[in-house]
């Protein structure tokens, strides 16, 4: 099936099967219909924890196909539509009962909204376009068909992804207890493994102060002593599919108390990146750094979550995961308390960072500002350089492993040499374990490469002057297909832009799909003239100004 670009039919579809649809109610202000007709199945969850953000909605599963017709949920009005590189075709619904919906992935708008966005397009030249109607522009009624679902974007497979936001207090809330009554679910969470974090200089776990992983029902005993946090690595499931997803409440309780517990109902917009925080990879922490601030983790012991285990004799821990249906499971174990000496930290004041201070880092050819309010917690760096003969500048490791920061904060490297005249080539580039590099981005600047980091690790200044490669796929399809696809790959700053032409008119080329990455113009003879043959010219631009354009013949 091809990626619809835009499918036009009448937008005011009416309450197309409205009548199949009853109302769900999820709280006493407001009630819903699902946004499909068919029955409703879930690949993703509210609040799954994700790379840098929570996941802010529902992934509704569609039956591996697009082009699903997705229904107004209540009666209210489109407030903004978009195309982006990130999450596709773009539809936000503001409703009338106190809530609004961002519906992301869509393969299609319909109606009048779809041409409005194809001119714009080409007007401004540009796939990613955003529109934001008059609120009595295009008004929604319960049931009326509103977009077609789809995998545009960074999407890894059909499906559509629902955000549901309380316009009062303009945070992401969980949709699924709108829609409870079509969901059953009678599939407990389970554990995969527990994890304890000993606090530095004042607590240890089997005699060391790192934190170390356990299966969810250790083997043989636990000793610990000193102040420890616990973290599980959990999933809730769903009756008859195989999806994992985030668990939704998290009871901690040692010798019969709560000490902590979180319940991913809700969040701000700004509240995303203290996940960051919360989470070690795939394991929830139960207890709560000091510079972290996300409201849904409580602690109740008032040592924010942290126990102190400060008697030799065991300890109960049990951990209560529940899912929004109330199916819920335990999990056991017990530390034992082992007196030990406590080494405390050793490190030099310079390189010792304060969570609720501002931080400063200078070194030769090296200069890190982190205002306050960036980290979550104490860190201590451990900080090094690399010198290699040749290079552009030292690499620096601020630290072995990564800290991620709760915004940008400026860094400025010095460049040792300029074997390249042109400054825009050069980049920032963070260094990976392996060696590897990736571009941060950074302009140049007196001497220096400054750029925004939001995490402490390697960095290192590089050179890119080698432009994308651009490559034809099905080239002798195109015509037969009505599409034109290419792709376009960069190895160091990655693609920063593109623009196409087919017969010296701009040509309207999009990345339907982030994953596969493939540039596609689906052929309009609105705008090239069908029955001859046609020259197409892309132009692909990388993140430091090189740029490659080639010319290829099609017969459509």
């Amino acid at each position: 099936m091809k990626y619809p670009i835009f499918f036009s039919f009448l937008f005011f579809l009416g309450s197309v099967q409205s009548g199949q649809a009853q109302e769900v109610s999820g709280n006493d202000k407001a009630s819903f219909v699902p946004p499909f007709d068919f029955p409703i199945t879930f690949s993703g969850n509210f609040g799954e924890i994700r790379a840098n953000h929570f996941h802010g909605g529902l992934d509704f599963k569609t039956g591996g196909t697009i082009g699903k017709q997705v229904h107004a949920l209540a009666d209210g009005y489109i407030s903004r539509i978009r195309v982006t590189h990130g999450s596709g075709y773009v539809l936000d619904v503001v409703y009338n009962n106190g809530y609004s919906t961002i519906n992301r992935h869509l393969s299609a708008f319909v109606g009048e909204i779809a041409r409005k966005v194809e001119n714009l397009q080409y007007e401004k030249e540009s796939w990613e376009v955003e529109i934001t109607p008059e609120p009595g522009e295009f008004p929604v009624k319960k049931g009326q068909v509103i977009a077609l679902s789809g995998n545009t974007g960074y999407s890894f497979g059909p499906h559509l992804h629902l955000d549901m936001i309380e316009t009062e207090t303009d945070d992401y809330v969980d949709p699924l207890p709108f829609f409870m009554d079509k969901v059953k679910d009678t599939t407990v969470p389970r554990a995969e493994g527990i994890m304890l974090f000993p606090q530095p200089g004042k607590g240890e776990v089997d005699g060391k102060q790192v934190r170390q992983a356990f299966p969810a029902r250790p083997l043989k005993p636990i000793t610990a002593w000193g102040l420890i946090g616990t973290g599980i690595r959990a999933y809730d499931y769903m009756d008859g599919v195989h999806n994992k997803y985030g668990v939704k409440n998290v009871v901690l309780e040692v010798d019969g108390k709560e000490v902590f517990r979180s319940v991913v109902d809700r969040f701000s917009y700004d509240e995303n990146r203290f996940i960051n925080s919360w989470t070690h990879g795939q394991y929830m922490k139960s207890f709560i750094e000091p510079g972290n601030r996300l409201r849904l983790l409580h602690a109740s012991n008032g040592n924010r979550g942290l126990v102190d285990i400060n008697e030799e004799r065991p300890y109960q821990f049990v951990y209560s995961l529940s899912d929004a249906l109330g199916n819920t499971s335990k999990v056991r174990f017990t530390v034992q308390g082992k007196k030990t000496n406590i080494r405390p930290v050793e490190h030099r004041e310079k390189y010792v960072f304060k969570w609720d201070k501002v931080n400063y880092l200078q070194e030769p050819g090296l200069e890190l500002v982190i205002p306050k309010g960036m980290l979550y917690d104490d860190v201590w760096l451990n900080y090094t350089v690399r010198a290699d003969s040749g290079d552009i500048a030292f690499t620096y490791q601020l630290n072995d492993t990564r800290v991620p920061m709760h915004g940008v904060c400026d860094l400025r490297i010095g460049l040792r040499r300029r074997p390249v005249e042109d400054m825009s080539k050069y980049y920032v580039a963070g260094v990976t374990a392996r060696g590897g590099k990736y571009s941060i981005g950074g302009k140049y600047e007196d001497g220096f490469m400054k750029v925004g980091i939001r995490d402490l690790g390697t960095y290192t200044v590089a050179i890119d002057t080698i432009p994308p490669v651009i490559t034809p796929v099905g080239q002798a399809q195109w015509g037969r297909n009505g599409r034109v696809v290419f792709k376009a790959k960069d190895k160091e700053t990655g693609i920063s832009s593109y623009r196409g032409t087919i017969d010296g008119k701009y040509a309207l080329f999009g990345k339907p799909n982030s994953i596969s990455g493939d540039l596609i113009c689906e052929l309009d003879p609105k705008h090239v003239e069908k029955g001859g043959s046609h020259v197409v010219e892309m132009t692909v631009t990388d993140g430091c100004g090189n740029q490659t354009t080639e010319q290829f013949n099609f017969v459509w």
